[in-house]
């Protein structure tokens, strides 16, 4: 038992060496004989070689075996193998979720449909009906990034250019204008027309109209006649089609989304004694949205009754369609509110099941741009991580002197309420509990006592008798004041009676 208790030191400087009641020349040969006379000794030296000098400490014999000292130093070793043990799964944090053949299995994080930006997240791939892009040519061009619109811009002008110069060298070749370029009685095509770059430069200068006057068709060529109302017809329309793509596409509204901020979570908290789902939606600009409207949408994968599987299923968030508080007159931010009711599809989400569904919420703003009278949408989404149960938005204005003051360093700023952690189910079926329970119990408690309306009614009229006779007396309900108290203390004190209960 000694040496069970006894602590063993981290280095194996110091040694444990049993000394018998002998003389000072005997010492060491007591030292050597340790393991032989450990069951006899009546006292313990430690000797350390750090603290240079011997510390006695009284123990008492030790009646136990060498074995089971041996199993006393392995549970310590064990013991000291578990604290470390669960030292380590305290520092990687909880255990993770098992999979079917006990495997860790980390949870996967959902793949977003609408990125916080507004882009949609979806690629199309394996279209074989390709042609169909070029039937709406027009809006297949304004939706090419820039570099390939650019790229469409310039080619279109450089080919027509090149194409109609092609044309103009080969009827000055064909009519052989290039063989009397030094006749001065033949009569060309085009006038001062040499070569192919000076039949290019002609071809530009008819399409653009620019005309310097240098080169010149004349009246001999009614080929040349023909093909010079075809390059200005042509043209006309190479510039109507090409600036019309520019100026669509430069004057797009999709910028004017980003100036249309979402708050980063959504929270859920308790408004008017009702869970709600809540985000802020705010515009950074001065120029307002006009018409402006929300909408929102639940993209989650369900199975159905039948056992059919819809992946990515859409289903909307009613976030005040029925009463018009879905449209904005977004002049400052505004918090929506998303009342969860039964017909809501967070119903049944409690704070636990919240944390452990795979959900997105989609949000969507539409509005017409004040300064460019085009419709601008902005949109994002949250996760099911980025939903705060139990949260609320901070306030962010103020009121100065004469305007009132946004202050958008809150915007995305959220803070703690007291909020149950039960589903919206569960706490509309507690207070109607509660209040069936008051109902019943005042109910009931009335049909348990069935002379109490007798004895109000008799005080009621012993009341009025003695006020006939001059009596003064204070009445509540045409009961006194005495009398109420005796009739009530029994329903302890919740109840109050009027003359119409009395009557009936």
């Amino acid at each position: 038992m000694a040496l069970e208790n006894s602590v063993f030191p981290s280095r194996p400087d110091s040694l444990a060496l049993p000394v018998e009641e002998k003389g000072v020349g005997e010492a060491a040969e007591a030292a050597t004989e340790a393991s032989a006379a450990s069951a006899a000794s009546p006292g313990v030296f430690n000797v350390s070689e750090e603290l240079g000098h011997v510390v006695t400490t009284q123990t008492a014999p030790s009646p136990s075996p060498p074995a089971k000292v041996k199993r006393s130093f392995q549970s310590k070793l064990a013991e000291r193998e578990a604290n470390a043990n669960q030292h380590v799964k305290k520092v990687q944090g909880p255990e993770k979720e098992r999979g079917r053949f006990g495997w860790a299995r980390a949870r996967r994080k959902r793949q977003r449909y609408v990125e916080k930006n507004g882009r949609c997240n979806v690629q199309h791939g394996n279209m074989r009906e390709t042609y169909r892009y070029l039937t709406d040519i027009f809006t297949t061009l304004v939706d090419l990034n820039w570099r390939c619109s650019l790229f469409v811009f310039v080619m279109a002008y450089a080919v027509t250019w090149l194409f109609f110069g092609a044309i103009w060298y080969l009827i000055a070749y064909c009519r052989g204008d290039l063989d009397h370029l030094e006749d001065e009685a033949w009569t060309p095509c085009v006038n001062n027309v040499n070569g192919f770059i000076s039949a290019f430069l002609f071809s530009i200068e008819t399409e653009t109209t620019i005309g310097y006057g240098y080169r010149v068709i004349t009246d001999q060529c009614p080929v040349g006649t023909m093909l010079l109302l075809l390059q200005a017809i042509l043209g006309s329309m190479v510039n109507a089609f090409m600036v019309g793509c520019m100026f669509v596409k430069i004057s797009q509204p999709n910028k004017r989304a980003e100036t249309l901020v979402f708050s980063k979570h959504a929270v859920i908290s308790l408004r008017d004694d009702k869970l709600c789902l809540m985000f802020r939606v705010g515009d950074l600009r001065s120029s307002h949205i006009v018409g402006a409207n929300m909408r929102a949408k639940l993209i989650k994968s369900k199975q159905t009754q039948e056992g059919e599987f819809i992946p990515l299923d859409q289903t909307d968030i009613s976030v005040g369609f029925e009463t018009g508080d879905d449209r904005l007159f977004l002049v400052s931010p505004l918090v929506i509110s998303h009342e969860i009711d039964s017909n809501s599809p967070f119903w049944d989400m409690s704070q636990a099941q919240l944390e452990k569904e795979d959900f997105e919420i989609v949000v969507i703003l539409e509005g017409m741009v004040e300064a460019t009278g085009m419709t601008c949408q902005a949109r994002s989404s949250y996760l099911g991580e980025e939903v705060l149960w139990g949260h609320r938005f901070s306030p962010m204005m103020l009121l100065a002197e004469g305007f009132f003051d946004i202050d958008y360093g809150a915007f995305h700023h959220t803070f703690e309420v007291g909020t149950p952690s039960c589903s919206a189910r569960e706490l509309a079926l507690a207070a109607a509990r509660l209040d069936a329970h008051l109902y019943w119990s005042i109910s009931s408690r009335l049909d348990e006592e069935p002379t109490l309306v007798e004895q109000a009614t008799k005080q009621s009229d012993g009341s009025s008798a003695n006020s006939k006779a001059g009596e003064p007396m204070f009445t509540v309900g045409e009961m006194t004041d005495i009398q109420e108290q005796s009739a009530l203390g029994e329903l302890n004190g919740s109840v109050t009676t009027d003359q119409s209960e009395t009557e009936a």
